[in-house]
């Protein structure tokens, strides 16, 4: 439940470096999974059967800055609320789903391991879910900016079964 009102904006020098670190968070984390991607997309995800619903490679790149700032944004309201018990718990699971997503990369990708992969993106999964529930019970504008990050990911953990059934 909110303490009380959030800007939808920063309105304060304090209160924009915070969301500017929230951001800077979330790309970072997001540019480490590129770095993890990158060496295993050629030859080897080249070469892999893919089911019929594989999105072309252009799009990962638009989606996931777009869910890292929702992300951000969604973290930097629950920073600004007034201090509440729930909100180190929320900040916990956030880190962990971020901590996982940037795995899922190292694990698909770098190791090359879609079986080990699926396991990642299952546990990644139940960890948006539950920053959904907490940062929902905090602010229900944050917690309904993840919807779209846990809809995509439903979409990838499909793809990611059927890469390693295909395989």
């Amino acid at each position: 439940m909110t303490t009380h009102t959030i800007s939808l904006f920063p309105r304060s020098a304090k209160s924009a470096l915070a969301l500017a670190g929230f951001v800077a968070l979330c790309l970072v984390v997001g540019g480490l999974g590129a770095l993890l991607t990158a060496p295993g997309l050629a030859p080897w995800y080249a070469g892999l059967q893919k089911p019929s619903f594989n999105p072309p490679g252009w799009i990962f790149g638009p989606v996931w800055s777009t869910l890292y700032f929702l992300m951000a944004y969604a973290v930097w309201r629950i920073w600004s609320l007034e201090p509440h018990l729930s909100r180190p718990k929320a900040y916990r699971a956030f880190a962990v789903q971020l901590v996982l997503n940037l795995c899922w990369s190292g694990a698909f990708f770098f190791l090359q391991s879609p079986g080990f992969a699926l396991i990642v993106i299952v546990c990644l999964l139940a960890a948006i879910v539950t920053t959904i529930v907490l940062f929902f019970r905090l602010d229900k504008l944050s917690g309904a900016l993840f919807v779209p990050y846990v809809l995509w990911v439903c979409f990838a953990t499909v793809l990611n079964f059927s890469i390693f059934l295909l395989n």
